[in-house]
Parts: structure tokens; C-alpha cells; sequence
């Protein structure tokens, strides 16, 4: 049978998508979904259908289900905005909308066109018949390692590296990893990064080698734009052979954790270039989160509207929700908040949502699962949630440190600490290092020890000097290390912040678990000078 639609006709037996004459380049899968998705436009297709029919029964993840409709979207002309011709059915699964004219092989004739049916010219920039289309997401290849140690038994460490570190983005949701099978086709060969993006369908290539030295091993990395040839990140990572699978572990977490944020920062910039009217939810998500490392009240309104518009147009954008909660927190947090009661219970509504949405999501997980144990009180759900999320994506930067936040409300400083450093190991120049710092000063404060806890929360407002929390802890600290001149002028600039902030709402501010806790932050404010 064939199938056409628009320009585009689909040959079941040569397996071949054609658009006004010209192979569209389309992997197998993406070739058996839209396939499916064509003969069953009668009704909607269910993810378990499509798992029986593309992926033989097996279980794959959402987010692989989700890229794979994503490219077939791609490949035939649509987006998720649109869904002219692949509509998503909330919760019930797919359905191809598209009018389509079905006949024998052989006698499916070309849409008519003015001037006798004559084929139009394609450009041949629209889609390069070598080229397979993009997904709708940031997409990457790690190419195997070369390595330079002169020893071909190395060999096995460098491939090991690279699967781990393929593992490892696999883990992340947002991101569109090529298997390594397909990877590792250009072992031994030298190849232009430009021709593997075509090839394999990605936006980035991972690029790198090994060097072994007597006991000493060193790894070299670089992230290309395969879509232009522009570097966006090289590092070197260096270890001793003694335990020389936890230094494989430990290479490809650095890697992982150093190129996630260069990742979304070069699809931030990317989705700053679209002009407004092609924005689709992923791209109001990106434009949210840049305002959202930003951390300013007019940058996290700006960013919630961001990301309501991305929930708007994708009603089961998890991470998404769970950014909009995130936002809601944050207002509570620096007292921004014109309607207390209102905003927490829409906080907390929408990182119910994200957790619910998003099990298998560790941005939701994270953002809502912290949200949650703030506007909710509940500390313990909170932390279960990001242990979970951490569990999804060991390498999430976000999960360790506002996890550690969490534990450090709870009491648990000395874990917090271990997790907060953590963070700052996966992320050493993360937009977000403000938070982490934050953390710290909060972990030491609980753990008594004032001097350090006013070094990071000094560190915090050196990075914004509008956040609310490390004010507060300059001003409890110094106050019980008996500086009070330096309490006094904290104070004030506490007061100046949020004048409605009081001792006797403190437990409204921040849920702090222990009562030993809450007795120590509050006398430490009390002899600052906060009001009862």
C-alpha cells in the first residue's frame, strides 16, 4: 500500500517516504510509527499499541516514545504546536488527523498541482535526502574515544568510558541520545562531526581521547555543534589506574555533569534566536528556565508566565509544571507573594501535577518534589522525591543540592553538606550556584557553626544580593557569634526585603523540622533584632 498526504506519500513495501518526489531520511522506527500511527488514523493509537507495533512488545521509556513521535512530526512537516497532522490525545495515546489518499503500489498518484501535475522543485535546504530530520529535542552522540596510550589493550577502558557516559545522558528525559551500537560504527575511523550529525540525526557530538601513562590516565573531552562545527566545551579530566572502574564512574559523572549545563545553556540561546512566532512549548520551557537561574522577582514572574504558556501548549510537560511550581516557591521564599493563601495552593497544585505527570521525569521530580517541601510542609514526601529523581539521573545537579536543602530543614547537616558538595562537583560553574551556597549556610547554621555559615551565606548575596534567606542567616549568625554591630546592619537589610517577616511567623517562612533548629534560628533573629 501506499499512503499520501500533503506532499508526502508513504510506500509500505519500499519502505520510503517520499515529499514531492525526494526520500525524506527517516530511521526504521520512526518509518514503523508513522506507519502505524497512517493505518490506524481511524482511532487513537495507545502507547501500548505503538510499543507492540514499533518496539516488538518491549518496554522502552516515555521520553524515547515522545522523541520518536517528535521526529516523525519533523519528518513530515509538523510540530508539537501545531499537530496539523499527529495529534496528541491527553493520556489516551496518538492519532494521525492528516486526510490521506490510500491506493495499490503503483497506482497512488502525486497531488495535483497547478500547471499538469508537474513535480515542484524541492529546496534542496529543506531536507537534505542524507540528512535524517532532527528531533523536536536536543539530541547528541558520544563517538567513541580515541586511544592515545600506544597500547591497544587500553582500548577497553576508552569504550567503557564512552558507554558509561552514554548511560548516563541516556538518563536525562530531555535530552536525545544515539544507542551506542550506532556510535560505535565509527570506531577507528576518522570522521568530520558535521557528516555524524547528518548521518546520525543529532545537533551535538561528543568528542574525546585517552592517554595512559604509567599509572596515570588522562581524558580529554569536546562538545561540537555538529549543525555548524562550533566548540561549546572541552575539558580534561585526569585519575590514577588504581580502582580503574571507579575511575571510569567518576570520568564520565565529571563529563556528564559539566556538559548537561552547556547543553541547555546552547538550547536557551538557540530558543532565544526563534522569533516568537514559532516557539512551541519546549522553547517557552528554555526561555522560562534562563530567567529562572536568574533568581531576580521580575525575572521569576517573567518566567512563570513562560512556563504556564508551556504547560498551555503541552498539557503533560511535566518538568514544565514543575518549573511553575518551582516559581511559586520561590515567591514564597523572598516574600513576593500578594496572595499568600492563593499562590502556595496553586504552588502546590502544580507540583502535584509534575510528580504525577513526571514519575519518571527527574527535572518534575525535583522541582516539584522540592516545591512541594516548602508550599506543603512536607519535608519528608519532598526529599522521597528527589531521592527518586536522583535514582532517574544520578548527574542532575539540581536534585543534590536542593535535596540537601531539604535534609539540611530536616536536620541532617552533615548529609546535607556531603550532597550539596556534590552539586557543586557535577556543576562548578552552574547559574544556580547561589542556591547551593545557600544551602551551605543553612547546613553549617544547624551544625553551629556561625563563622562558616556567614561565609556562604556572604557567598550567596555576592551572587544576589536580593535573596532572602542567606540575609537572614548573616544576621542569625553573627547575632550568636556575638557580632552585633554586624547582626544589626544585616537586620535592617532584612527588614528592607520583607517587612512583614516576624519571629512569630517564622515557621510560615521556612518549614524547619526540629524544634531545637527552629529555637536556635529564631534566637539568633531575636537578638538581631527581628520582631516578635
Amino acid at each position: 500500500m501506499q499512503f499520501a498526504f500533503g506532499d508526502y506519500v508513504l510506500d509500505q513495501e519500499r519502505r520510503e517516504l517520499t515529499r514531492r518526489g525526494q526520500v525524506v531520511a527517516v530511521g526504521p522506527q520512526v518509518f514503523d510509527l508513522l506507519l502505524q500511527l497512517v493505518r490506524s488514523r481511524d482511532r487513537v493509537v495507545s502507547k501500548d499499541d505503538l510499543l507492540e507495533a514499533v518496539w516488538g512488545g518491549r518496554i522502552v521509556s516515555e521520553s524515547t516514545i515522545t522523541s520518536h513521535i517528535n521526529a516523525v512530526r519533523k519528518a513530515i512537516g509538523d510540530t508539537g504546536e501545531e499537530q496539523r497532522l499527529v495529534r496528541t490525545v491527553a493520556r489516551k495515546g496518538y492519532r494521525f488527523v492528516g486526510e490521506i489518499r490510500a491506493s495499490e503500489t503503483g497506482e497512488t498518484r502525486q497531488p495535483d498541482r497547478p500547471g499538469g501535475g508537474e513535480l515542484a522543485p524541492v529546496d534542496p535546504q529543506e531536507t537534505p535526502p542524507s540528512a535524517l530530520v532532527l528531533p523536536d529535542k536536543p539530541s547528541i552522540t558520544v563517538l567513541p574515544f580515541q586511544n592515545l596510550s600506544g597500547d591497544p589493550e587500553q582500548d577497553y577502558f576508552a569504550d567503557g568510558v564512552v558507554e558509561d557516559i552514554i548511560g548516563a545522558l541516556s538518563r536525562i528525559r530531555w535530552l536525545f541520545v544515539i544507542a551506542r551500537n550506532s556510535s560505535f560504527t565509527y570506531k577507528g575511523r576518522a570522521v568530520d562531526v558535521m557528516d555524524v550529525g547528518q548521518e546520525l540525526g543529532v545537533r551535538y557530538v561528543l568528542e574525546g581521547s585517552v592517554r595512559k601513562s604509567g599509572n596515570k590516565v588522562r581524558i580529554t573531552g569536546q562538545l561540537i555543534d555538529a549543525t555548524t562545527g562550533t566548540h561549546i566545551w572541552a575539558e580534561r579530566f585526569e585519575g590514577t589506574l588504581h580502582d580503574i572502574f571507579e575511575l571510569q564512574d567518576q570520568i564520565a559523572e565529571s563529563v556528564v555533569g559539566a556538559i548537561s549545563p552547556q547543553l541547555e545553556r546552547a538550547e536557551i540561546e538557540r530558543a532565544k534566536q526563534k522569533p516568537t512566532e514559532s516557539l512551541d512549548a519546549y522553547d517557552y520551557y528554555l526561555r522560562g528556565t534562563a530567567k529562572l537561574h536568574n533568581g531576580t522577582q521580575d525575572a521569576i514572574e517573567e518566567a512563570l508566565r513562560l512556563f504556564y504558556k508551556a504547560i498551555e501548549l503541552d498539557p503533560e510537560f511535566a518538568s514544565a509544571y514543575g518549573m511553575a511550581a518551582w516559581c511559586h516557591f520561590w515567591r514564597k521564599l523572598n516574600g513576593w507573594m500578594s496572595d499568600r493563601t492563593l499562590e502556595i495552593a496553586e504552588g502546590a497544585r502544580l507540583a502535584r501535577l509534575a510528580v504525577e505527570l513526571g514519575r519518571d521525569d527527574a527535572v518534575a521530580l525535583t522541582r516539584g518534589g522540592h516545591a512541594l517541601g516548602h508550599l506543603a510542609g512536607d519535608i519528608d514526601g519532598g526529599i522521597a522525591l528527589l531521592d527518586r529523581a536522583r535514582l532517574l539521573n544520578p548527574n542532575l545537579a539540581p536534585a543534590w543540592y536542593l535535596g540537601g536543602i531539604l535534609r539540611a530543614l530536616r536536620g541532617e547537616t552533615d548529609t546535607a553538606i556531603e550532597n550539596l558538595t556534590h552539586a557543586a562537583r557535577l556543576s562548578p560553574l552552574d547559574p544556580e550556584m547561589f542556591r547551593m551556597q545557600v544551602g551551605m549556610a543553612l547546613a553549617h547554621f544547624f551544625a553551629g557553626r556561625f563563622d562558616t555559615a556567614a561565609d556562604w551565606a556572604e557567598k550567596a548575596l555576592g551572587n544576589l544580593p536580593s535573596l532572602l534567606p542567606p540575609v537572614a542567616l548573616v544576621a542569625a549568625s553573627h547575632a550568636l557569634a556575638g557580632r552585633m554591630d554586624k547582626a544589626q546592619q544585616a537586620m535592617q537589610r532584612l527588614r528592607q526585603l520583607d517587612p512583614s517577616l516576624r519571629l512569630s511567623n517564622l515557621t510560615d517562612w521556612l518549614p524547619i523540622k526540629r524544634p531545637e533548629d527552629l529555637a536556635l534560628f529564631t534566637n539568633g533573629l531575636r537578638l538581631a533584632g527581628l520582631p516578635e
